[in-house]
């Protein structure tokens, strides 16, 4: 299992080393980055790829976390693996570190996927009210109400158990990890900085997500210049699980596009 230490931070990563442009996951919120496996065995195995945990995620480090913070180890591990002019594809926060990385690190970043995100997602009521439900009382209290938010209700009624296994990955992520990245989702507005993105972008909506719905992702892909809005019907907030192969074909044809 491969681990770094960025940014005082040891993280946990995989990566396939392959020939082209590489392509990087950045995971949701309650996820590690095993929720791009059957995206990733869906695409051309000579495709680089780069997964990480995020800080407070998986087997990474628990650490202080701001946006900022996310933003930076990202780049920071690719640097340290030698990863320039990539694809980057992520799903909810990951979609939000994945903005930001575009604006801080331009040289890191050819083009964007970004699925069920957006340039600012919630407010803060409903962040703090999650915070402190997690503080107070664990994830585990409101593992059904995210689950509820993360998938469509035909993969609810008919995958038990991907749900289950799914709802471990969440109630084993660390409360205080889980809860420092919903206070970075509280606090992160890229509005006006998205806006000011010139890089490729594709994004990607389920009008089952109820977590940030078709009409965030509309607006996001209004925001930046020259996006272009996929919706796929009946699939939740993350698209990665539901339906891999549809993403992993999304991802494919951005990547051939920034290749031409």
């Amino acid at each position: 299992m491969p681990f770094a230490t960025v940014n005082d931070v040891t993280l946990h990563y995989r990566y396939r080393a392959g020939s082209g442009m590489a392509v990087v996951f950045l995971n949701s919120l309650g996820t590690d980055f095993r929720i791009w496996d059957a995206v990733i065995d869906a695409m051309d195995s000579q495709t680089p790829v780069l997964c990480m945990d995020k800080r407070g995620h998986g087997l990474s480090d628990d650490a202080e976390i701001s946006m900022d913070a996310l933003v930076a180890d990202a780049g920071a591990l690719m640097d340290q693996l030698g990863i320039k002019n990539a694809l980057i594809c992520g799903d909810s926060v990951g979609g939000i570190i994945a903005q930001g990385l575009a604006s801080a690190r331009p040289d890191l970043v050819a083009g964007l996927v970004l699925c069920c995100t957006g340039a600012k997602i919630g407010d803060a009521d409903g962040w703090n009210a999650r915070i402190e439900a997690v503080k107070s009382g664990g994830i585990a209290p409101i593992a059904d109400a995210v689950l509820e938010r993360w998938f469509s209700p035909n993969y609810i009624a008919t995958e038990s158990a991907g749900l289950a296994g799914y709802r471990n990955m969440l109630v084993r992520t660390s409360a205080a990890g889980y809860a420092g990245v919903c206070a970075a989702i509280r606090d992160t507005d890229y509005r006006d900085q998205s806006a000011q993105l010139t890089v490729p972008t594709h994004c990607v909506a389920g009008t089952a997500d109820l977590a940030t719905p078709v009409p965030l992702l509309q607006e996001l892909a209004t925001l930046i210049k020259g996006a272009t809005l996929e919706v796929i019907e009946d699939v939740g907030h993350l698209p990665c699980i539901e339906v891999p192969t549809r993403v992993a074909a999304t991802v494919t044809n951005m990547r051939g596009a920034l290749n031409d």
